[in-house]
């Protein structure tokens, strides 16, 4: 029996593929992890430079917190020395006065309200900072994406767009508010334990500051090593997003081929994938924490040790070895603090460089505005024009046309033909590569897109509804449209009638993506919102390929008469749709290959010839074009 092949979607097939070269790019170039990582401190060093006030006001909290901290043993150690003296003193028969005791004790009540007031100041700025750092990202990731081309989003996977903008920033969030606290508090806590060390005992401060750089080796060596693993670990987290976005999307698709099997394969794979890239990442730094404590364990035998040979020596009282053994703790806290912040430093890094290179991706051409359309007439024209997807693939070259104000272009071909293509161009959603378009004999590229968009009306095959009323749906066509327009556009658009027998009629709420209409009644709404929006110039891409051949029929009335006086580009598949046109070009490989009306092409038997002869009488089913 012949090996079942693995067919999979497009998006999961660029997912590997990119997958693919980040692993070569890893083999060929191991030092390109470290350049990047350093990239991003850069980067995320010029972020935190607008909020220099807060990480002021956070340092200073963390330094009350910390100051009042270490200033606490310290006290600590002077009341167990004076009450230590009053024993004494009372078994030599001299009396015994706590007022001492009594008012240490007050002042260590003191200096840890006050610490834990500047631990509130420390964690109340820390979460507004964090979270004005995340709105401002959120912020530039938005306007980012209003600024991407069109063929960015071709190019990437939506889950993997989704967890840049929502998994990446929610780690980012998170981890910021969790680790800025601490690694401040750690940072001036042993800054300051280390003073009151050396104040104490000199020699048992010296064993216990020997222990920082090795712990902070181990950091380092253990970091540049893990840090290659969360930056695939949230790639991946992408790569599964989109997987899953994709086969929600498509569950009825999969049911009905019966891929729930081979999809449930393909998402443990990338999972499997995830969660190795994981479990190294936290496996690597892991290893840090345990390696710090057995330095600090070892340490603090020797503080005790020692300690305890100095005391028998008369060096140091019992009060400054327990004053010193909190200190010894209070500075090997910190140090497993930063340990532990590491991890979640590298995972934010990795975030931050997912979304750095968001931010940088390459913007559409900006607008240059010379002039301005004024009244639109409809006149539309393409000289020269030339196009491609890819630079070693022409796809449209020297393409010319001129479409007369009120006339109505239809655009046929088989697949591939540069159908869609040419209506993209003439909405900028792609740049040309050569020549020119002009509406009204003003070049497309002299005004803004904004103002090119308002002139033409778009109704596509793919529908597209927001979770909303069915009133606002068709309202979004028009800002400010009142009830009684938006229901003459539902009449011609021949939508009222279903509309009106739905239990909330207009105020129907309709579900993620329309789910609760039918596919044919999602596209009468899309049309009712084009015929609401009244443009000049229509563009109809396959507009009824998703209604019975009654309501087709219906739609086809509604447009016919939306069209009169309006430039219309029609792309069609069905052949029956576009008899009425005025000029009919039949494109195959971005080439225009014949012009004219119905008849007239019918009779110089080409192209358009077979095309209709294949769809109407089956006599040509062309299947060596779909031969492998």
């Amino acid at each position: 029996m012949a090996k079942r092949r693995n067919f999979k979607s497009e998006s999961s097939i660029k997912a590997r593929a990119r997958k693919a070269l980040d692993r070569n790019a890893d083999k060929h170039d191991p030092n390109e992890r470290a350049k990047d990582l350093k990239g991003t401190i850069d980067k995320v060093k010029t972020v935190f430079s607008a909020e220099k006030w807060g990480f002021i006001i956070i340092a200073i909290a963390s330094a009350g917190t910390a100051v009042f901290s270490i200033f606490g043993p310290n006290q600590l150690g002077n009341m167990i020395s004076e009450m230590q003296l009053q024993v004494k003193s009372k078994i030599a028969g001299e009396g015994y006065d706590l007022s001492g005791v009594w008012k240490l004790l007050a002042l260590i009540v003191v200096i840890y309200v006050i610490s834990c007031i500047a631990t509130y100041i420390q964690q109340y700025t820390v979460a507004g900072l964090s979270q004005r750092i995340v709105f401002k990202l959120r912020g530039d990731v938005n306007e980012k994406l209003s600024k991407l081309p069109l063929k960015y989003f071709d190019s990437s996977t939506k889950g993997d767009v989704l967890s840049r903008i929502i998994n990446d920033m929610d780690n980012i969030s998170r981890n910021l508010q969790n680790s800025i606290t601490q690694l401040i508090s750690a940072l001036v806590t042993i800054v300051g334990v280390m003073i009151m060390m050396f104040i104490t005992n000199f020699t048992l401060a010296l064993i216990t500051v020997l222990a920082l750089p090795l712990c902070t080796f181990i950091a380092a060596f253990v970091t540049k090593r893990s840090q290659k693993y969360f930056s695939k670990q949230w790639e991946q987290t992408g790569e599964i997003n989109g997987h899953i976005e994709e086969m929600f999307t498509a569950h009825k698709l999969i049911k009905v081929f019966n891929r729930q099997e081979k999809s449930i394969e393909e998402f443990e794979d990338i999972n499997d994938d995830l969660r190795r890239s994981t479990q190294r990442a936290l496996t690597m730094s892991g290893v840090i924490m345990p390696l710090n404590d057995a330095v600090n364990n070892i340490v603090f035998v020797l503080i005790c040790v020692i300690g305890g040979v100095l005391s028998i020596s008369g060096t140091i009282n019992v009060g400054d070895i327990t004053a010193f053994l909190v200190y010894s703790k209070l500075f090997t806290h910190p140090i497993q603090t930063i340990s532990g912040t590491i991890n979640q430093l590298q995972s934010a890094l990795a975030s931050f460089e997912r979304v750095f290179n968001l931010l940088e991706e390459e913007e559409l051409v900006p607008d240059t505005v010379n002039t301005t359309l004024g009244e639109v007439k409809g006149k539309v024209e393409f000289r020269n024009v030339r196009f491609r997807y890819h630079e070693d693939k022409p796809l449209i070259e020297n393409f010319n046309l001129v479409v007369e104000p009120g006339q109505t272009v239809a655009i046929v071909g088989p697949t591939g033909a540069g159908k869609t293509t040419l209506v993209n161009l003439l909405m900028r959603f792609y740049e040309l590569r050569g020549g020119e378009i002009l509406v009204d004999d003003v070049n497309i590229t002299d005004i803004s897109r904004e103002e090119l968009r308002e002139t033409f009306g778009m109704v596509l095959q793919e529908t597209w509804l927001f979770s909303g009323t069915i009133r606002e749906n068709i309202a979004y066509g028009k800002i400010g449209a009142t009830n009684d327009e938006i229901i003459e556009a539902a009449k011609a658009a021949r939508a009222n009638h279903f509309i009106k027998t739905l239990s909330e009629g207009y105020d129907t709420v309709l579900e993620e993506d329309g789910s609760n209409v039918s596919q044919g009644q999602k596209q009468l709404l899309t049309i009712a919102r084009a015929i609401l929006a009244n443009p000049k110039i229509l563009i109809l891409d396959e507009a009824t390929s998703s209604v019975d051949t009654r309501t087709e029929v219906q739609i086809q009335k509604a447009m016919l008469e939306m069209m009169k006086d309006r430039t219309s580009f029609v792309i069609a598949h069905r052949l029956s749709t576009i008899r009425d046109a005025h000029t009919i070009l039949v494109m195959n490989n971005g080439n225009i290959v014949e012009t004219g009306n119905h008849e007239q092409l019918l009779a110089k038997k080409g192209f358009y010839y077979e095309l209709y002869n294949a769809q109407f009488t089956g006599a040509d089913t062309q299947e060596e074009e779909y031969e492998e």
